[in-house]
C-alpha cells in the first residue's frame, strides 16, 4: 500500500457563514435560574449559545420549550440555552409572573427577565419565538422564527462542536443554570377544576403532571391521578402519566375527559376505578400537511387547552394551531371543526374564522352556544348551532386592557378561562388582569366581579357562588358572586412592541430561509414553500395580500392608511440531501408574524422577516 493511500483523509473544511458579532444580553429585570449570579456573553465564551426569545403568552414559544429539552439534555456539557423574557402583554413585564413562568412551565435554563424588550430591539427581533445561535467566540451564526426548528439547531451544534473543538475554542463542563428551591404545596399552578357529583372538585394539577380530586373544600385532597412525571402513560393512578394536564370535561359515559397539552393528546379518567386511557391523539404535534381528520388515535393534535361536550360532540380548544376541533366518541373520530389556523380575530363560517389561541370553553346555559376564551386577541367569542363564530369583546391582537361598559369597547387582557352562568350570561377569567369579568348578552355589556385573583385560569358554579382557580396562588378560592359589579379604573393598553416604519408606496417583504446543513427544499410534489399575507385593517393594502409559494413578493401599500399590522404567515418543507436515500427524513419550518407597522416617509421599503438563517442584505 503507498504512502498515499495511508494518508488521512483530510476533515471537510467548516462552512462558511456570516459572523456578526453578538450584541450583550440586558435585561431591567435580572436573571433567573442563575443562583443570584449576573450573566454576561464574556461569561458563555467557549460554549454554543441558544438564545430563546420568548414569551409566556405564546403557545407557539411553549412548544420551542419543549423541543428544545432534548437539545439541551444531550449536548449539556456543549450548549448553554438561555431565555430571554420579551413580554407582550403587561402582565407579562411583572417580574413576579415571569418567575412564576420558569417554574410553571418547567425552564431548566437561565432566563433574563427583559420587561422593556432591549435585548429583543439589540437582536432585531420581530417574532415569538425566535432563537438565536450564538458560536463559542460569540458571534451570530443562525437565526430561526417559529417552530420546528430543533433538528437544525441540533445539526448546527454539531458542526460548531467539531469546528471550535479542533481549533481549541470549545469549553466543555456544567452551564451557569441553578435549580431553585422546590415549594410545598398541594397544587402547584392548576390550570382547570371540574365539579363532582358529590360537591367534590377534580383539579388539573399542571405543573405536576397530575390530577387531584379534592374535597368539597377545595383544600383536602382524597386521591392522585398520575405519578407526577412528565410522560404519556395510560393505567392506574399510580401509573399514568401526563405533561401538563390542562381541561377537563365529562364525557356522556361518566368519564372524564383530560385535556394532555403538552402530550398532544385526550385522555379520560374513570372515577371508578381509577384507569387512565387515552382517547385521541398519537404524541406527537400536529403541523401543517397532516391530516386534520380520522381515526382519533391515528390524527396528530397540537396543545388541546380546553375541552366542552356540546352538540353530541367533545369540543377541543386546539391552542396551539389556533383552531376548535371536535371527537366523536360514537365512531371515535376527530377533525378540525373551526379556524384556519391562521392567528387573528376573524368572525363568520367556522371554517373561514380566525382564532389566536382559544384556552377556555363553555356551553350556555340554554345549550344554544359554545362560549370560548380566545386569549392571544384578548377576546371572548362564541360558537352558534349552525356553526358561525362571532364574537362578544375584543378586537385583535394589540389591543387589551381593562375597561368595563359597552362591549364593543370593553378591554380584557389574556383571558384563559370562560364559566357559563344560570341567566345567559358568562364569567371570564380574566388572566392577565388578575381579575373575574362578566359579560351578559342582554344587556351586551362588561363588568368587572372581582379583582386580585392571582392569574385566574377557570372557574365552576357551585351553589351561586363562583370557584376560582387562583393558578399562581396554587389553590381554589370561592367568591360570593356580588349583586353589583365592582368598580374599577380603567386601564387601556396597546402591545409594548414599537411599530416599524416602512416607506409609502411599495414595500418588499422577504421572508428569509436557507435550509439547514444537509438538507435541500423539498420539491418532489410540487412547491415546499408557501407564503400568506394580509393586513388589519384590510384597507393597508392595495396589492399583495393573499397566498402564493414564493417566499419573497412586493406589497403595494394604499394611499391614506398610515398604520396597521401585517399578518405573515409562512412555511418551509426542507429533507435529507442524499439521493441514495428513498425515504429522506423532512422537516417543517413555519411561523406566523404580525408586524405592527407606521407609515412614514422615513421608512424602510424592505421587511426582512427571518425563518431559518441569516438576512445576508440585513
Amino acid at each position: 500500500m503507498n504512502d498515499a493511500a495511508q494518508a488521512p483523509t483530510p476533515a471537510p473544511a467548516p462552512r462558511k457563514r456570516a459572523r456578526v458579532r453578538a450584541p450583550e444580553l440586558i435585561g431591567k429585570g435580572g436573571w433567573l435560574n442563575t443562583g443570584g449570579k449576573e450573566l454576561t456573553l464574556a461569561d458563555l465564551r467557549g460554549k454554543c449559545v441558544v438564545v430563546d426569545f420568548w414569551t409566556f403568552c405564546c403557545v407557539n414559544c411553549l412548544h420551542v420549550l419543549d423541543e428544545l429539552r432534548e437539545l439541551e439534555e444531550k449536548h449539556r456539557d456543549t450548549v448553554v440555552i438561555i431565555g430571554v423574557h420579551s413580554p407582550k402583554f403587561v402582565h407579562e413585564a411583572e417580574h413576579q409572573a415571569v418567575v412564576d413562568a420558569v417554574e410553571r412551565y418547567e425552564v431548566h435554563h437561565p432566563v433574563l427577565d427583559d420587561p422593556e424588550l432591549a435585548t429583543w430591539k439589540q437582536y432585531a427581533v420581530r417574532a415569538w419565538p425566535t432563537l438565536v445561535v450564538i458560536d463559542p467566540e460569540g458571534y451570530v451564526v443562525a437565526q430561526h422564527a417559529g417552530e420546528g426548528h430543533a433538528h437544525a439547531i441540533e445539526k448546527l451544534v454539531e458542526e460548531l462542536e467539531a469546528e471550535h473543538g479542533a481549533k481549541g475554542t470549545l469549553r466543555r463542563g456544567d452551564g451557569p443554570y441553578v435549580a431553585p428551591e422546590p415549594v410545598a404545596t398541594h397544587l402547584r399552578f392548576p390550570g382547570k377544576a371540574l365539579l363532582l357529583p358529590d360537591g367534590g372538585f377534580l383539579v388539573s394539577d399542571t405543573t405536576r403532571h397530575r390530577l387531584v380530586e379534592l374535597d368539597a373544600d377545595g383544600e383536602t385532597v382524597r386521591r392522585h391521578f398520575g405519578t407526577g412525571e412528565r410522560g404519556l402513560r395510560d393505567g392506574g393512578p399510580e401509573e399514568a402519566r401526563f405533561s401538563e394536564p390542562q381541561g377537563l370535561a365529562v364525557l356522556p359515559d361518566g368519564r372524564v375527559a383530560v385535556a394532555d397539552t403538552v402530550n398532544h393528546a385526550i385522555r379520560a379518567l374513570d372515577l371508578t376505578t381509577g384507569v387512565t386511557s387515552t382517547l385521541a391523539g398519537t404524541g406527537r404535534q400536529w403541523w401543517q400537511g397532516t391530516p386534520t381528520s380520522g381515526p382519533a388515535r391515528e390524527v396528530d393534535l397540537s396543545s388541546p387547552w380546553d375541552l366542552a361536550w356540546f352538540g353530541d360532540r367533545l369540543w377541543i380548544a386546539m391552542a396551539g394551531v389556533h383552531q376548535l376541533w371536535t371527537y366523536d366518541p360514537e365512531n371515535q373520530s376527530v377533525r378540525a371543526a373551526a379556524g384556519t389556523t391562521n392567528e387573528g380575530l376573524v368572525d363568520g363560517p367556522a371554517a373561514e374564522a380566525w382564532f389566536a389561541q382559544p384556552s377556555g370553553l363553555a356551553v350556555s346555559a340554554d345549550g344554544e352556544r359554545l362560549w370560548v376564551a380566545d386569549s392571544e386577541t384578548s377576546a371572548l367569542r362564541w360558537v352558534d348551532r349552525d356553526e358561525h363564530v362571532h364574537t362578544a369583546v375584543g378586537t385583535g391582537l394589540f389591543d387589551f386592557g381593562h375597561r368595563d361598559g359597552a362591549a364593543a369597547q370593553a378591554l380584557l387582557q389574556h383571558p384563559i378561562g370562560v364559566t357559563a352562568l344560570p341567566d345567559g350570561s358568562v364569567a371570564v377569567s380574566d388572566t392577565y388582569n388578575h381579575a373575574l369579568r362578566r359579560y351578559d348578552p342582554a344587556t351586551d355589556e362588561v363588568t368587572t366581579l372581582a379583582t386580585d385573583v392571582r392569574e385566574p385560569s377557570d372557574a365552576v358554579l357551585v351553589d351561586g357562588d363562583l370557584v376560582v382557580v387562583e393558578s399562581a396562588r396554587h389553590r381554589l378560592t370561592r367568591l360570593r358572586l356580588p349583586e353589583e359589579a365592582v368598580r374599577v379604573a380603567e386601564q387601556a393598553h396597546r402591545t409594548q412592541r414599537a411599530a416599524t416604519e416602512i416607506a409609502p408606496g411599495t414595500l418588499r417583504l422577504d421572508v428569509v430561509f436557507q435550509a439547514p446543513a444537509g438538507q435541500k427544499l423539498d420539491t418532489r410534489y410540487g412547491p415546499s414553500t408557501r407564503l400568506l399575507v394580509s393586513a388589519t385593517p384590510p384597507e393597508l393594502l392595495a396589492e399583495g395580500s393573499g397566498a402564493g409559494t414564493d417566499l419573497g413578493r412586493d406589497l403595494v401599500l394604499a394611499d391614506g392608511v398610515t398604520e396597521g399590522v401585517l399578518h405573515v404567515s409562512a412555511m418551509a418543507a426542507s429533507c435529507d440531501d442524499d439521493p441514495a436515500n428513498e425515504y429522506p427524513a423532512c422537516h417543517v419550518h413555519q411561523q406566523d408574524w404580525g408586524v405592527p407597522v407606521r407609515v412614514t416617509a422615513e421608512g424602510t421599503p424592505r421587511l426582512p422577516l427571518v425563518l431559518a438563517g441569516m438576512d445576508e442584505k440585513g
